[in-house]
């Protein structure tokens, strides 16, 4: 896309608007920027993604018609390495969505210090409402468009929202099939163990989550037993962060997704609550161990830490001062709007930020492109011990 086209994308003036990700994002990166004395050639470069590719894909339905779907792939930077990034199926996924989450997997393999650049990819589109076979014809589809940017060593996609290794494995079949039928398994991260996945993948954000929560109470000189904490968003993200926040002693008093939260002064059991979602359709509707609240009152909750899992520009103008936890730990990505910083940071409120908080992920997946690119596989201990050390090391680093 020509920089006329796209107008310039954005100016600094252009930070009011929390609605839109990626001016929030450049909102942070210019203050960011300030801070750091870039250069005026550093911020131009840096505040604008490196290439945007956009593609209509007509998909078959089950129902004989045919389907045109908007499809995205943005690479922020190469700078540090190959870009890399998941891939988003949703209904509300949009260019400047993308463009911003492309950015923030820039500077989130920088805060980890792994060889990767920035990208991210998505798909308007529902997939609740697909079935399987709609959505493989999609998946391939998407391979296909594009199989020139896709590649161990230009471009490594991975799951993100709507997405998992069930996607991960359709990329890579489609890839290698193009490309002479020869098996390529690091071009995408996020694959079953029997595809060339690696151990600890699926449980590696929400792990990361938790360990950075347990390096600053550390830091605090805080304990975790007895402290309470409210998890916004139950997803892979949420839940795990909420499994391993119990197993260490902190007990989660509420949970939510999009269909609203529970609330349970005692403590959700989340082993119960991650049962009936899985045998519930991924939805915690009906779910009978807490009492009902909604996603908004969740995040003002009393509590000493929140942890926002779910979408993007939850914390707001609007609800910030009336938080009351005093330790924010962003697994989401872009949680906080740019407005509600300044906010959070009057009511002396620390906040991990997301580029920090839900690197586990991605710090994992660099183990499963290593060890795919090597033939030599890590066990579940050694890929948890790196990265917990990796995370740690990054934590230290920033605070």
């Amino acid at each position: 896309m020509s920089r006329k086209k796209e107008e310039a994308i954005v100016t600094p003036a252009q930070t009011n608007t929390h609605s839109d990700p990626y001016t929030s994002m450049l909102s942070r990166f210019y203050a960011a920027a300030e801070k750091l004395g870039l250069s005026p050639d550093e911020i131009e470069v840096l505040s604008r993604p490196s290439e945007i590719h956009i593609a209509y894909l007509p998909v078959a339905m089950d129902d004989g018609s045919v389907r045109v779907f908007e499809a995205y792939r943005v690479i922020h930077s190469r700078a540090l390495g190959p870009g890399k990034g998941g891939i988003r199926y949703a209904p509300e996924v949009n260019m400047r969505e993308v463009m911003a989450l492309a950015a923030w997997m820039t500077w989130k393999c920088a805060v980890v210090n792994i060889p990767y650049g920035g990208a991210k990819g998505g798909i308007t589109c529902d997939p609740k409402k697909m079935s399987v076979g709609e959505l493989e014809r999609l998946t391939r589809a998407y391979t296909r468009a594009m199989s020139e940017v896709f590649g161990p060593d230009k471009d490594i996609p991975a799951p993100d929202m709507g997405t998992s290794a069930r996607e991960m494995a359709w990329i890579v079949d489609e890839y290698s099939r193009l490309h002479r039928g020869n098996y390529i398994p690091a071009v995408v991260t996020g694959k079953p163990l029997e595809l060339g996945g690696s151990k600890g993948r699926v449980e590696a954000t929400g792990r990361g989550v938790t360990t950075v929560i347990l390096q600053a109470l550390q830091r605090m000189g805080r304990r975790p037993e007895g402290l309470t904490a409210a998890v916004q968003g139950f997803g892979n993200v949420g839940s795990i962060t909420a499994k391993f926040l119990s197993q260490n002693g902190i007990k989660v008093v509420a949970i939510s997704d999009k269909t609203g939260g529970f609330y349970n002064e005692n403590g959700i059991l989340i082993h119960q609550a991650i049962q009936y979602r899985d045998k519930h359709g991924g939805t915690l509707e009906g779910f009978k161990g807490g009492d009902r609240i909604t996603n908004e009152q969740l995040l003002t909750l009393d509590v000493d830490i929140l942890v926002p899992a779910a979408l993007e520009d939850q914390i707001t103008p609007q609800n910030a001062p009336h938080i009351k936890a005093w330790l924010i730990a962003e697994g989401a990505n872009g949680p906080t709007t740019a407005e509600a910083d300044p906010i959070l940071n009057e009511k002396g409120i620390t906040v991990i930020p997301d580029i920090l908080a839900n690197a586990g992920g991605v710090i994992v997946s660099y183990y499963e492109w290593v060890q795919n690119r090597r033939g030599h596989y890590y066990t579940e201990a050694e890929v948890q011990e790196r990265a917990d050390n990796t995370i740690k090391q990054a934590f230290d680093d920033v605070f």
